[in-house]
């Protein structure tokens, strides 16, 4: 069962920045009272009553405007909406309900969502402001009083959206579920993989990009194991200027990524890599996400003695980060290699939750040692004294030494390099913590 997503919306300069930060416990969100600061969403985990969910922060909504970067905040403020389990509409009480927030309500109340009314800014204790009352107007149920500032109400505004999320009743049932989400940019057959994986046509595939507006959730079952695909949404092509182009198609993966186990990371074979391909592939490694890079549309490659292995060579050079992931070639429409999938799914989801114990773990940093000394600097030499593991998806590992400042990026990179070759970790980047002694755990 995906995650709960809660989005915050309203309208510019209401405080839904710092109430994300609230809610989050931490300053993620750009706050400054300059309407437009928060343009593209960002989203952050949050617990509450022992439950786990997603909140966005999304830029301000103007309803009617013909400012270029506001529209691109509308437009990527209802994808929030469209993909949210709860939304919370942020007013302001010191301004009173005012013609822009009616028409938000309006627009919320069209997507059919469950809607929790903030009223934020009402910061002192006491009495309740009058100016409260008229937020019924905006026919959202009952207004709920919050101070973004002092976290006054933000205990009644959860409690509000906890009872619109759905039961956990399959939870249990779904531990050894993955869920795989397909990415990439418009129109290099996402929904056309998902279909032949499915084997039917659950999801609409047409040439024009946009043609999938939501994230589609499909749950799976073969011999290989239980999937959920996640086929994202790609983008609607409202406007010719690229760089609004690829941040709808960027935010719309970002979403997926977040909920998914497994990415499988789609390439135009006849584009090869590019700049937007980089884009989407470095979301899921900086979200420490197991992936797979797929080369689609190889049947309409025309080839010659080596062509496959020039094609590799070319993607391991472009998306040189993540030279631990592997490299399919497939055709979604005729089918080629796709049953290949599976196996690299289960492998690269096997080898993210991989479990190393520490001796095993020091015996590797000991031979790694001896074989290359570690750096000096000025006559100090830096000193490891051991490493543990500490998490998994993706494996996380901390390495205590004497000095953080003597542990260069490259030293790292060979231990790093060093783990691999003994453990394997295919498909999966790996982080490396450094602590130096008399650091605070």
């Amino acid at each position: 069962m995906a995650r709960p997503l809660v989005a915050i919306v309203g309208r510019p300069n209401v405080g839904k920045s710092m109430l994300f930060n609230k809610l989050v416990g931490q300053r993620l969100s750009i706050v400054e009272d300059t309407p437009g600061v928060t343009r593209d969403r960002l989203y952050a985990s949050c617990e509450w009553r022992g439950r786990t969910f997603d909140i966005v922060d999304t830029g301000g909504i103007e309803p009617s405007t013909d400012s270029e970067i506001l529209l691109f905040m509308r437009e990527q403020a209802q994808i929030a909406i469209d993909a949210a389990t709860v939304i919370i509409l942020v007013t302001d009480i010191r301004t009173g309900v005012t013609a822009a927030d009616e028409d938000v309500a309006t627009m919320l109340q069209r997507s059919r969502k469950p809607v929790v009314l903030a009223v934020n800014k009402a910061d002192s204790t006491g009495a309740t402001d009058p100016t409260l009352y008229e937020f019924y107007s905006l026919g959202l149920g009952d207004p709920i009083a919050v101070s973004a500032v002092h976290g006054h109400g933000t205990g009644d505004l959860l409690d509000a959206c906890f009872a619109y999320f759905p039961e956990q009743d399959e939870e249990t049932e779904e531990d050894d579920v993955i869920r795989v989400a397909v990415i990439g940019k418009p129109n290099v057959g996402k929904s056309s993989l998902v279909n032949r994986v499915l084997g039917e046509k659950r999801v609409i595939v047409s040439d024009m990009a946009g043609t999938t507006r939501d994230a589609v959730d499909t749950p799976f079952e073969n011999k290989y194991g239980k999937y959920v695909f996640i086929d994202t949404a790609g983008i609607r092509r409202k406007s010719k200027v690229e760089e609004r182009v690829e941040k709808f198609s960027v935010m719309r993966a970002q979403l997926a990524i977040e909920r998914a186990d497994v990415c499988l990371i789609l390439i135009d074979g006849r584009d090869g890599v590019t700049e937007q391909d980089t884009k989407i592939a470095g979301l899921a490694h900086e979200a420490g996400k197991a992936s797979i890079i797929v080369v689609n549309k190889w049947d309409l490659v025309e080839k010659e003695t080596g062509t496959l292995e020039k094609m590799r060579k070319a993607v391991m050079r472009d998306l040189s980060f993540m030279s631990y992931a592997p490299v399919v070639f497939i055709s979604a429409l005729t089918g080629q290699r796709t049953e290949r999938l599976f196996e690299l799914i289960n492998y690269v989801n096997e080898q993210s939750s991989m479990r190393i114990t520490t001796g095993m773990l020091n015996n590797v940093l000991a031979d790694a040692q001896m074989r290359v000394q570690p750096p000096t600097d000025k006559g100090r030499r830096l000193k490891i004294y051991y490493m543990t593991q500490t998490g998994i998806r993706p494996p996380c590992f901390v390495v205590f030494c004497n000095s953080r400042e003597l542990f260069h990026f490259s030293y790292q990179r060979y231990l790093e390099n060093q783990i691999r070759s003994v453990f394997g970790l295919e498909g999966t980047p790996v982080r490396l913590v450094i602590r130096q002694k008399g650091d605070q755990e």
